[in-house]
């Protein structure tokens, strides 16, 4: 039986199905890629190309190198390492049902399953053949960057940022997520050039604290609160962008802020943090033995709230109102907002690490445009089209990309 790989990104039909053996280079180690000197990437959920083939270009760019990833920058300042686990539960409450148990130990077991699968983890022991797989799947956005910008000449970019993992590392203490210098240079420097947005589960207050760029704009807890700059360089659309679809819970949000509080308040490390339209427990630094207790705490102060439900993302548990919102959402009310809510010379790019990145990810998959890139270190399930490993390549990748821009410019002088 001869079994073939698919590559999803690619428009272009069976001469680009290759039998598996072939990404396999203990097997073959040479990839017999056709040869193409003006091959174009091609990705159906965000360009058209006319090429036959890109196998050759962005396969040889993204795998074809000492590292499976971009090269790797010595000494990097932000060095994470993410879960690997290829599926998640899509919430708390879905993996208990899956449970098949309604007795409270069951409902626990399942919770920190959960807990544990949303964690990130600090053994890196991948298998080598998986990396290579899923690399191709979602080559590196650094390692092919010419032909992502092959198909941005004639349109306007739009970039939508995370933050935690994503424009800083992960740590312990949340309110210690510090940008670094040359990261906020970066992002200044992107938002000279196009519309820029940072998308985060945090408050937005918050968010702009530590970002502290006015020119950007802000979509905090989970695009539940968004605001725009008050001058608006790129803006074609609605000058007055302020979108609070949650705003009736806010009364409750505070409520259960301080009851959820006092709950968890003698379990050492946990930690609840007001992000004004949902409420985040961190359990980065409670020890594994006390997240039973924690969900436990968690879903009894939730059973007098019905219309809040909870959802988990990397080492917290999130409370957020039951609307039909997340960052997939906000990213449609920013493009609306920008003016490009149904153009099709804009080519929008979301950069962000965490299962809440997703909803947005689809939301480019859906329109047909646009892309979105992973940050992350081991292989997982994603709806994004290209990968980064860590915040400091997602600098590396702005700075890139402004360079483009400016001998684009430079040229057209």
């Amino acid at each position: 039986m001869k079994f073939t790989y698919k590559f999803p990104y690619f428009t272009s039909p069976s001469p680009h199905s290759f039998p598996l053996h072939f990404l396999n280079p203990s097997i073959n180690p040479i990839f017999p890629f056709p040869n193409s000197s003006n091959t174009r990437m091609t990705n159906p959920n965000a360009v058209v190309s006319d090429a036959q083939s890109a196998i050759a270009m962005a396969i040889t760019a993204a795998v074809n190198t000492s590292s499976l990833y971009s090269p790797s920058v010595p000494n990097s300042p932000c060095n994470i390492t993410l879960f690997s686990r290829n599926k998640f539960p899509k919430s708390i409450e879905t993996a208990v049902t899956a449970t098949g148990t309604q007795s409270g130990i069951g409902k626990n077991i399942a919770w920190v399953d959960v807990m544990r699968a949303s964690s990130p983890t600090r053994n890196s022991s991948e298998d080598s053949e998986n990396k290579r797989v899923w690399i191709m799947k979602h080559p590196s956005a650094l390692g092919v960057f010419e032909e992502i910008m092959s198909v941005a000449k004639m349109k306007q970019i739009a970039i939508f940022l995370d933050y935690d993992g994503t424009l800083s590392p992960i740590v312990e203490n949340p309110d210690q997520a510090y940008m670094d210098p040359q990261m906020r240079e970066a992002v200044k420097n992107v938002a000279k050039y196009f519309p820029t947005a940072i998308v985060s589960g945090r408050c937005r207050a918050k968010v702009y604290n530590f970002v502290r760029l006015s020119e950007l704009y802000y979509a905090g807890s989970h695009g539940m609160d968004i605001k725009g700059p008050s001058s608006r360089k790129h803006q074609k659309g609605n000058q007055n962008v302020l979108c609070q679809p949650a705003k009736e819970f806010l009364p409750m949000m505070a409520e259960v802020n301080e009851i959820l509080m006092e709950k968890i308040k003698d379990i050492d490390g946990a930690n609840v943090e007001n992000n004004k339209f949902c409420l985040s427990v961190h359990y980065r630094c409670v020890e594994e033995h006390s997240w039973s207790d924690l969900a436990d705490r968690v879903k009894s102060v939730l059973k007098d709230y019905p219309k809040l439900k909870l959802t988990q993302g990397r080492m917290v548990l999130e409370i957020r109102p039951t609307i039909k919102w997340d960052k997939g959402k906000a990213i449609e009310f920013l493009l609306e907002s920008l003016g490009y809510a149904n153009s099709k010379d804009v080519l929008p790019i979301y950069i962000g690490d965490d299962r809440t990145d997703e909803d947005a990810f689809r939301v480019l998959q859906k329109r047909g445009q646009g892309f979105g890139i992973l940050v992350s270190k081991t292989p997982k399930e994603t709806e994004a089209v290209y990968s980064l490993q860590e915040p400091f390549e997602v600098m590396q990748f702005l700075q890139r990309l402004v360079t483009w821009k400016r001998s684009i410019l430079q040229r057209n002088y």
